[in-house]
């Protein structure tokens, strides 16, 4: 029955789904750009055909973008620590964006950095990654971040983000972040649907946020992920909250942990399912530790280096 299926969905791609034109060398068949299941000849046949496809188009519309949106990412959207290649920690205080660079160095590499350097009785430290000597103040740390924005960098365009919105810059804040959301940064994403929930910068709009939302949580965002669940929990789609948790817990986000362990209670999620999230949820939190984190953090508590 699928293959028949499949064989018939084939032949509607190999010709026009108004008047069966078949592609050939002189006739090139355009793709419905929102369901991808149909092809047209012309601009003409596809307004013609539009109230009879409208439906079946919204709907498989609708299936393509829940693949794309529940799809498991391979890792979290701060990725891995360029030097150990472990994942880096959600918590932020563990790692450290590199002014020089833009990279993300988790506190282990950053800690054996500081000891190489001390042991070594280096005149002045150096980034771990690129070797290039640590600003000696807040103006030359800015001033290499801005470097690293002219260059198109995301990441650096997220930081100047942040710093001109703490300190009042709305509107400089929204078009640095904008820009770096448009290069596909996935906490760009995030902090711009933050923006436009709170309409700093930017004035609000739920579509807009969700939009953002949705492709922070696509690259791998576990606190967009969250935020998912708790606005499908708000509109009684429990299924898909839970789906956005288990996606998010996978990731290692403590608080779709609770949301979960909320739901099972409430009976809403099954035994099984909680467990193999719970599981889940350990493997990607072990995933980010090391003897040199560990000792970066006992380092820390210390306060000694």
């Amino acid at each position: 029955m699928s293959t028949n299926l499949e064989e018939e969905a084939d032949e509607m791609m190999m010709c026009c789904a108004l008047c069966g034109t078949a592609q050939a060398d002189d006739i090139k068949l355009k793709t419905c750009t929102a369901c991808k299941s149909v092809r047209y000849c012309s601009i003409k046949c596809q307004k013609e055909h539009r109230s009879q496809h409208k439906r079946a188009c919204k709907k498989r519309a609708a299936e393509l973008h829940d693949e794309i949106l529940f799809k498991q990412p391979d890792s979290s959207h701060e990725g891995d620590c360029p030097i150990c290649c472990l994942p880096i920690s959600l918590d932020q205080s563990k790692s450290t964006m590199m002014s020089c660079c833009s990279k993300v160095i988790c506190e282990g590499c950053y800690h054996s950095n500081e000891v190489r350097i001390t042991r070594g009785s280096l005149e002045w430290p150096t980034c771990p990654f690129c070797r290039h000597p640590k600003p000696k103040s807040e103006e030359e740390y800015e001033k290499n971040v801005m470097k690293r924005v002219e260059l198109n960098d995301p990441v650096a365009m997220l930081q100047t983000s942040l710093h001109r919105y703490e300190a009042g810059d709305y509107d400089g804040a929204f078009r640095y972040v904008n820009k770096a959301a448009e290069l596909g940064d996935a906490g760009a994403h995030y902090c711009l649907s933050r923006f436009i929930y709170e309409g700093k910068g930017v004035e609000k709009d739920v579509k807009k946020e969700l939009y953002h939302l949705e492709q922070a949580a696509i690259g791998g965002h576990p606190r967009a992920r969250y935020n998912l669940g708790i606005d499908e929990e708000g509109n009684g789609r429990m299924d898909r909250a839970m789906k956005h948790w288990i996606i998010a817990a996978t990731l290692g986000c403590d608080d779709s942990v609770d949301a979960l362990k909320d739901s099972f209670k409430d009976g809403l999620l099954s035994k099984e399912d909680f467990a193999a999230a719970l599981r889940a949820h350990q493997a990607a939190i072990e995933a980010t530790k090391s003897p040199q984190r560990e000792a970066a953090e006992f380092a820390s508590e210390l306060n000694f280096t």
